[in-house]
């Protein structure tokens, strides 16, 4: 229990960094085109689709987690003549800002599951090194008080028998 505890905790640690480096190039993507801020008022949405978001299942210690494969985005621009020249690069852009949301919703996702994991986990540890186990030792320790007592009275008996057997 307490090597999944900390399996559980190093995996966590190990997402929330992923996390926040997702977070950070969210941040400097949205940044670096900030200058197009005005432009997305035109931007028209209806051209990017997002088809099918693909995830596989991870196994952490007995937690299943999902795991971020891809993401399928299609632009439907029937004629890019119609729309202004930046067009093209906007929806390039917005695939991949959509890309990593997606891709951070699922590690957001991994994260919660970790960290209820975890929590459980740790409880259970509690649970057992605080409660359970002194219990059992005790009892353990009352069985073998009880043993010992028992012995020391048959011994005690036999000896009684032995002397009533030789004074006949």
């Amino acid at each position: 229990m307490k090597f999944k505890e900390a399996i559980l905790r190093a995996e966590t640690e190990k997402v929330k960094k992923d996390m926040e480096v997702l977070k950070k190039n969210v941040f400097e993507k949205i940044q670096a085109h900030g200058y197009l801020n005005i432009l997305w008022h035109e931007f028209p949405l209806h051209i990017i689709t997002v088809s099918e978001i693909k995830t596989s299942i991870k196994n952490i210690a007995g937690v299943k987690l999902p795991h971020f494969e891809g993401v399928n985005i299609e632009l439907q621009v029937r004629c890019l003549f119609n729309y202004p020249f930046w067009i093209f690069d906007g929806a390039v852009l917005l695939k991949e800002l959509i890309r990593l949301s997606i891709e951070k919703n699922i590690i957001h996702q991994s994260v919660d599951l970790l960290e209820a994991a975890r929590k459980k986990t740790t409880q259970k540890v509690n649970l057992y090194q605080k409660i359970q186990v002194p219990g059992y030792l005790d009892a353990i320790s009352k069985i073998k008080s009880y043993l010992n007592d028992e012995e020391s009275l048959s011994k005690a008996t036999q000896k009684i028998m032995k002397k009533i057997l030789l004074s006949i």
